[in-house]
């Protein structure tokens, strides 16, 4: 009897034996935008696991816009699902997921390594909320083969900008060929399109969180957007063209100038870009008598915070926005690094040369506003830019619009 009881022990404990690597397995879930790349993404953590056993990372995809992406992972993390460990935000939602209780904070790491525009917007009531995936700014995308056919330097200013692609358009004779695309359907690239023209008067939108409103400086950025597709310098239905549209349509060929975020750098020189080879990138134009002036991007690795494993998604978001990483992302995806000093890496200049004049773009970027309540200033705003490319509102409507809608947001 005895011998059989220490028979079914050792049974047992060979089950448990044989099972114990299975059940030390830990399965983490990312959650990354369809517009950066997972695919790239994805080596980066064949990379990881490769170093760390045990630990098995599945990518999950979502939209490519950043309302798209917001509201699948409102509605996720609302319903405190634990599917989801690690979370690509942008720049602008940090504060607002750690606020909803939605992210856990990601302590340990020190954040001075990073360009400081990330590290702030990273931290939230002296705590990280979250750790940088990769800068962003908005720059100038231009077909560098037609401005030196007709011998035009990349202009300095949105007029000189306009009679650039008058020229380009009228000599090329091709019906197809757009002299400007940007983001004019109501997403948060046109929250950016309405702020860059804005700041470059040398405005500002809130000061110490508080709305500073200049009307004036409103009516002539929106007249400015309004003003390309009347003339003909963009297309008639600009109002619905999104961020990769304009990206899709420069790589197609079928655009002079685009305003782009720097993921696009890699589309238009692969095998299936017509451009390839062709492109040049620059500061983006100025109004007359101001001063360039671009958006801040750029996406934050978050955690949730209820995923199960939080300490194995911490190591891993840890890692994804690694200065490792981040070298990779810059030479295999374009990804604007978050370190300064990758910006004059030799391997990360050679696989994106204009690189080398990104930093002082980015790092003097401007930030959208900082509120808790940015969603509403998003919509307002961009809703509001929608509306006057449609046509539906002149530019004074829209001015006064997002004027009298802020006032009772930025109270």
């Amino acid at each position: 009897m005895n011998r059989n009881i220490r028979a079914a022990a050792l049974a047992c404990a060979t089950i448990v034996s044989f099972a114990a690597p299975a059940l030390a397995d830990t399965e983490l879930k990312i959650y990354i935008s369809s517009q950066h790349q997972p695919n790239i993404w994805r080596k980066a953590i064949d990379q990881y696991e490769a170093k760390t056993p045990g630990v098995k990372v599945t990518i999950e995809t979502g939209g490519n816009t950043s309302e798209a992406q917001a509201q699948y992972l409102n509605t996720v993390m609302s319903a405190k699902d634990p599917s989801l460990d690690v979370l690509i935000l942008d720049v602008i939602r940090p504060a607002q997921f750690a606020a909803a209780g939605w992210t856990s904070d990601v302590e340990g790491k020190d954040l001075s390594s990073y360009l400081p525009a990330y590290a702030e917007a990273n931290t939230v009531g002296g705590k990280t909320v979250a750790l940088p995936a990769f800068a962003d700014a908005q720059f100038l995308y231009y077909r560098k083969d037609l401005l030196d056919k007709y011998g035009i330097q990349p202009p300095k200013s949105w007029d000189e900008l306009k009679t650039a692609a008058k020229t380009i358009t009228d000599g090329e004779k091709n019906p197809n060929l757009q002299g400007l695309s940007f983001q004019g359907k109501a997403i948060e690239g046109a929250v950016c399109t309405f702020l860059l023209p804005y700041w470059s008067q040398g405005k500002a939108l809130t000061n110490n969180g508080r709305l500073s409103f200049d009307h004036d400086a409103a009516v002539k950025s929106l007249a400015l957007w309004k003003s390309f597709a009347d003339d003909g310098t963009a297309k008639k239905n600009i109002a619905e063209v999104a961020t990769d549209d304009t990206r899709k349509e420069f790589q197609a060929g079928n655009v002079v100038f685009a305003v782009n975020w720097s993921y696009a750098w890699a589309q238009s020189q692969g095998a299936e870009s017509a451009v390839a080879g062709k492109v040049g990138v620059a500061r983006l134009p100025a109004m007359a008598g101001g001063e360039s002036a671009t958006c801040l991007g750029g996406w934050e690795w978050g955690v949730s915070a209820f995923s199960a494993h939080q300490d194995e998604a911490k190591k891993l978001v840890a890692y994804l926005s690694s200065p490792e990483v981040s070298k990779f992302m810059a030479i295999n995806a374009s990804l604007l690094p978050t370190y300064a000093d990758l910006y004059k890496d030799g391997d990360v200049t050679k696989a994106a040369p204009w690189f080398a004049d990104a930093l002082q773009v980015v790092e003097t970027a401007k930030p959208r506003p900082v509120t808790p309540r940015y969603n509403e200033v998003s919509e307002t705003i961009r809703t509001t830019v929608n509306a006057v490319l449609a046509g539906v509102s002149t530019p004074e409507e829209g001015a006064s619009q997002i004027e009298s809608r802020l006032k009772r947001i930025l109270r």
